[in-house]
């Protein structure tokens, strides 16, 4: 039994949630988040108060009951405040900025990267801080992960591009005799 299925998702004031057929809507002050789910759990939507039932007691849809309760509770907090990630660019002479729909990287190559915004997030970049906001978790955070690939932290000086929270293990290096 999935103890995140089982519970009960409260839809707070300012959204509304809707299913037709496999496609679930929500809709809230931020904007509206439309996703597709299968028909192995059955939706009960009330008022205030989702909750999440399982057609078929297998392993499967035991697997699914859980995952779509988390979807499900991150679509709703994305429609009320969207979500942020941020990234900070580490090395001498490495650069990021937006022009447009688009980020320009100086990242040590022989040539700019540039990399196109999805639509749905918003970006910023100050100095060397990128933050990277919008209202669907997965799209932020692959799109954050996508980035941050072009350049990891490398683990003898710490250039590269990391995640704000992310401490970088570092190691000693070479020794002379």
């Amino acid at each position: 039994m999935s103890r995140i299925g089982k519970q009960e998702i409260q839809i707070p004031k300012g959204v509304q949630v809707t299913k037709n057929g496999d496609v679930l809507k929500v809709v809230g002050p931020k904007g509206t988040l439309t996703k597709t789910f299968r028909d192995d759990i059955t939706f009960n939507i009330g008022e205030k108060i989702i909750t999440l039932n399982i057609k078929r007691n297998d392993k499967f849809s035991k697997a699914l009951w859980g995952t779509y309760a988390s979807l499900i509770k991150n679509m709703i907090k994305g429609v009320e405040t969207p979500y942020q990630k941020k990234l900070i660019l580490e090395g001498v002479g490495f650069k990021s900025e937006v022009k447009g729909k688009e980020f320009v990287f100086a990242l040590g190559f022989s040539h700019p990267v540039i990399v196109a915004i999805p639509e749905g997030i918003t970006a910023t970049a100050e100095k060397n801080n990128i933050t990277i906001s919008g209202i669907d978790k997965e799209l932020v955070g692959s799109f954050t992960a996508a980035i941050r690939a072009l350049k990891k932290p490398e683990p003898y000086k710490g250039k590269g591009m990391r995640y704000e929270d992310e401490v970088i293990r570092r190691k000693q290096g070479k020794k002379t005799a």
